[in-house]
């Protein structure tokens, strides 16, 4: 059995470009500059409270 065929397995090439198109097509290409760097800013929120998060275990 190929690993790429598992019904909830590795989304493949043609999935990627079906959802890079309905993304291209609700935001346009504008907004989805914005969308990212929105997003890289809550990745990297995310991160910090990770971090602050496990010093305040290590203290305890």
């Amino acid at each position: 059995m190929n690993v790429l065929n598992l019904p909830l397995g590795i989304m493949g090439m043609n999935e990627w470009i079906i959802i890079a198109v309905i993304v291209l097509l609700l935001f346009g290409g504008r907004k989805i500059p914005e969308l990212m760097k929105g997003l890289g800013g809550g990745i990297k929120e995310f991160k910090k409270a990770t971090k602050e998060e496990d010093k305040k275990e290590e203290i305890k």
